[in-house]
């Protein structure tokens, strides 16, 4: 998880390439196999794609936190060897989980992928067209970033959102569409009429708890506290991580899974009202991997 910073903005480094399904597997396993393939004149081979879709791939790595480091000095992620090794808990994307997963780890990485952690933590509007999302989006980009962005860059992130996360009608029926396009999915944005879209809460049946149970843990430890509001959970603070907001949940789908939370992990989590504020306390620091394990195990299990 990396908080918004305004030196640290930054857009149009996935040379508006949305990701793509088999991306992250094939290039977390081509990096394991050869850490210098990005760098590489074989990348294009080995990864089947164009040069700007190598450059792509990586920033899709970088973003989704599977590899970390500088552009010169990248290295695996727990995560990433946890889920995308040859051996790991789901390196094919077949588990909802992962999407979820992913998901998360691209909106609340403020640094790689501005415009989607400012899209599902700060944009707030059910229904929009894209036109005044873009408009929004550059307003933000002018009242808090230090640094100069191109407006015309910053406008296309939109699009590429769009693209990414939202299925409409005219790509339902092509089937490579769908398979680009993972997080579609997670039907988190949906068209109206090729124009509008919505973005708006539900229960989101698909999302586990032990990618809650993980994300919840993640922001703990980014805040550095032992409580946190439940209303901080759902909306989050100003240009901060909003956990209810980044999975679009209802108020009500949000408390079911914390009350779950606090029955799976007692000693762990527990509710707690104060002055009239309702928080989720934690009193012992887990590994966050601890969660995604017992999920993947489970549905190994089963």
């Amino acid at each position: 998880m990396k908080l918004f910073n305004p030196n640290k903005a930054s857009f149009g480094r996935h040379e508006t390439f949305s990701l793509r399904y088999f991306w992250l597997t094939k290039g977390f396993q081509a990096f394991i196999e050869n850490p210098d393939i990005f760098k590489s004149d074989e990348a294009t081979v080995t990864l089947g794609v164009g040069k700007n879709m190598v450059n792509a791939i990586r920033y899709w790595l970088r973003a989704s936190q599977l590899l970390e480091g500088e552009n010169n000095v990248l290295k695996t992620t727990e995560l990433g060897n946890a889920i995308f090794a040859t051996d790991g808990f789901d390196p094919f994307l077949e588990d909802d989980a992962t999407l979820w997963v992913c998901h998360w780890q691209l909106a609340t990485n403020a640094e790689l992928s501005t415009a989607i952690y400012w899209f599902f933590n700060c944009y707030h509007k059910p229904e929009f067209n894209s036109d005044e999302t873009a408009n929004a989006l550059v307003d933000f980009v002018i009242n808090n970033t230090h640094g100069k962005h191109s407006e015309k860059t910053v406008r296309q992130e939109i699009a590429l959102i769009l693209r990414m996360y939202c299925l409409t009608r005219s790509r339902t029926k092509d089937v490579e569409d769908v398979l680009d396009s993972p997080l579609t999915t997670l039907n988190l944005i949906s068209s109206m009429d090729g124009k509008n879209y919505r973005s708006l809460p539900a229960s989101r049946e698909t999302l586990p708890l032990g990618v809650f149970s993980f994300a919840i843990n993640e922001l703990f430890n980014q805040l550095n506290t032992v409580s946190i509001p439940i209303n901080t959970l759902m909306y989050g603070e100003k240009n901060g991580v909003a956990l209810g907001s980044v999975f679009r949940l209802t108020e009500n789908a949000l408390i079911t899974l914390v009350e779950q939370l606090v029955t799976k992990y007692p000693i762990i989590f527990q509710l707690n009202e104060t002055a009239g504020i309702h928080q989720l306390l934690r009193y012992e620091k887990p590994d966050s991997m601890t969660f995604l394990n017992q999920h993947y195990q489970g549905i190994a299990q089963s």
